[in-house]
């Protein structure tokens, strides 16, 4: 009789574990299915900037108004000139109009008295063209001009990528495609496959010369380089299964 009852004990005890081992299967297979995965992707492509931008300031200290902005429309012609004979059409050269201010004089401690002893007036010159060559060139030639009693500055040049907005949508999609290779890698040890996405975030961009290693958080748009590096990131989340 005991021997009945150790064997049916033996018999319940079997069928708890084994029961006990489905449910726990059956657990750990419902939590895998509602498992994510995050996972930053990102996507770098070189571009050649397609227009370029510099801006010349002319200059001009008088004793007053009228001889400052005389002196600016000498000055004008000469500049325009020079970047006509380099190859620029009148339709990439705004001269925009003169502003000035007087200059008063100042006292023993530094002050600025009431007297009027000058006029500064300056007049601003933007020069643009697709020759992204010419703009880099000129913007560094132009200022030989000094020596032709034109009192000039040149600011540096921007170069621009006006492609930009259909690339972003390409890069993106190349992005979160490495976010799916990324995460399948991660869970090769772990016998678990990538799903579906559950979501996706695009991060900001970022737009530095070819040899740059910068980042932000904020993005970086870089106008100074002709040739550009594009890094798109994009922050994925996916299912496993």
């Amino acid at each position: 009789m005991l021997e009945k009852i150790e064997k049916f004990q033996i018999l319940i005890l079997g069928l708890v574990l084994a029961l006990g081992g489905i449910i726990a299967v059956g657990m750990v297979t419902n939590s895998m299915s509602n498992d994510t995965i995050s996972v930053t992707g990102s996507y770098s492509q070189n571009v050649t900037s397609d227009s370029g931008m510099f801006e010349i300031t002319l200059s001009s200290r008088k004793a007053n108004k009228a001889l400052s902005y005389g002196d600016l429309n000498r000055q004008t012609p000469i500049v325009v000139s020079y970047l006509e004979k380099q190859g620029f059409d009148k339709k990439d050269i705004d001269v925009k109009n003169p502003s000035g201010y007087d200059v008063y004089e100042l006292n023993y401690n530094g002050n600025s008295t009431n007297k009027i002893i000058g006029f500064n007036a300056t007049k601003y010159i933007t020069v643009t063209s697709k020759d992204v060559e010419k703009i880099k060139k000129v913007s560094s030639d132009i200022i030989e001009l000094n020596s032709q009693d034109v009192d000039l500055s040149v600011s540096a040049p921007s170069y621009f990528y006006s492609k930009l907005s259909d690339l972003k949508v390409e890069m993106l999609e190349k992005a979160t495609k490495d976010a799916h290779q990324r995460a399948s890698a991660m869970l090769k040890a772990t016998h678990n496959k990538v799903g579906k996405i559950k979501s996706v975030q695009m991060g900001v961009f970022q737009i530095t010369p070819v040899d740059s290693t910068e980042v932000s958080d904020y993005g970086i748009n870089d106008t100074s380089s002709i040739e550009k590096k594009i890094t798109s990131v994009a922050n994925v989340k996916f299912r496993v299964k």
